[in-house]
């Protein structure tokens, strides 16, 4: 395994949200990701940013034999680095050195799988490796697919211009735009049937791709993992009248996500701006999960969901497992006068009624209550209507089935 050493920069005096402590648990989890071997993470105060190589001269040199004597291959600074200074960087520790940014695409170009996937993480390497280019740095390493920054000697070594990158860029989001043409025609053809579509958000890491699978009983890949998932991942499934929806997993979002990322990733998003209904899904027991969920709806407001986040979002508050059973009790307490907070365990299954439960008030909350009569030999319009409405209440007769149901009036065919 690649000896890795993660450093936090942070200035003293700064006034953030997290603590640099919960920060450097986060990036040291997202190297572990990937399968690097973390050997040391260590907080940097600053009393200022230097503009040749981030940190001071000192600082640098009190690193030196660190890294030798570890044999350390790649150091991780949990920042964002000129081109300027991670070339200095590297110089002083005679090794590899990468920004977040950098280790977010090596994750991303690791766990994507479909081929919008792919693309978009090639896309955010190349828009990423572009920015790197300034006069004479031309040993940036990759290789086309989305090996990344880790790679080592032996492999290609191409010499990036912004020529040649600007060709990709081209040919990759005409690829994309391919792509996303196919995938409009199926959500195109989705809507014909029509499905509400029920997104799950949340930060990285939140549960979310544990609870789609107890939902769903899908198998979609959950672990304990930043960005376990990066592909949007659809099923049908059955509210508690027996209305189905279409729930969709997406990408874990993350705090303080580069801008060419947020905009190479905003089509794997597209299924959350389609969304009739969000739910986020939010790590309840972490320490930082009020500023997650911060970051969460402010990437949501950006993406242009402003009016969903400022109506309130269903919030699956996961991992209530996890704490002592008093805790656990005045939780429960609290939230029942909080219709649209759900605490839950993705793990056990607890909760879940009363999520089901508000995901279908949130999608018949425009409805009203009609009473219809079906012919008993009309299965295709009673499978209709429990496809689209919420049934209150049913009485079976010899020649008609009379149904009290909550429909949308667009919904209404009879």
């Amino acid at each position: 395994m690649t000896n890795t050493l993660v450093l936090l920069p942070y200035l003293k005096n700064e006034n953030d949200i997290r603590t640099p402590k919960a920060r450097l648990e986060e990036v040291t989890s997202l190297t572990k990701a990937i399968d690097l071997n973390v050997i040391e993470s260590q907080l940097v105060p600053l009393s200022e940013i230097r503009a040749n190589a981030f940190i001071g001269k000192g600082t640098i040199e009190k690193y030196v034999s660190l890294i030798k004597e570890n044999e350390v291959e790649v150091v991780i600074m949990a920042c964002p680095l000129s081109p300027l200074q991670q070339r200095n960087l590297e110089k002083a520790w005679n090794t590899k050195v990468i920004d977040k940014t950098a280790l977010i695409l090596e994750i991303f170009g690791k766990r994507a799988r479909t081929k919008e996937g792919v693309l978009q993480v090639e896309l955010a390497h190349l828009t990423y490796a572009r920015s790197r280019l300034v006069r004479s740095w031309t040993h940036l390493e990759r290789q086309r697919g989305g090996s990344g920054f880790l790679g080592g000697p032996g492999e290609t070594q191409i010499e990036l211009d912004r020529r040649l990158i600007d060709e990709d860029i081209i040919k990759i989001k005409k690829e994309l735009a391919d792509v996303k043409k196919t995938r409009h025609l199926h959500r195109s053809a989705r809507k014909k049937i029509p499905f509400p579509v029920v997104a799950l958000v949340g930060y990285t890491n939140a549960g979310k791709s544990t609870l789609f699978n107890k939902l769903t009983h899908a198998d979609v890949m959950a672990k304990d993992m930043l960005f376990a998932t990066l592909d949007p991942t659809m099923r049908r499934i059955k509210l508690p009248s027996g209305q189905e929806v279409i729930l969709s997993d997406t990408v874990g979002f993350i705090s303080d996500l580069p801008t060419e990322l947020v905009m190479a990733f905003r089509a794997t998003l597209e299924e959350v701006l389609d969304a009739d209904v969000i739910v986020h899904v939010r790590d309840y027991y972490h320490e930082d999960s009020t500023a997650q969920r911060i970051d969460v709806e402010n990437v949501l407001s950006d993406l242009g969901l402003k009016e969903m986040v400022d109506e309130g979002l269903i919030e699956a508050l996961n991992k209530i497992d996890l704490f002592a059973e008093d805790d656990l009790n005045m939780i429960l307490e609290q939230k029942k006068r909080r219709p649209k907070e759900c605490p839950l365990s993705a793990h056990t299954g607890q909760g879940f009624d009363k999520l089901l439960n508000c995901i279908e008030e949130a999608l018949n909350k425009d409805a009203k209550e009609v009473h219809l009569q079906i012919p008993v030999t009309d299965g295709k319009a009673l499978a209709q209507i429990y496809q689209k409405a919420q049934v209150l209440n049913r009485k079976d007769t010899q020649k008609v089935i009379k149904l009290d149901v909550k429909i949308k009036e667009s919904e209404l065919f009879y």
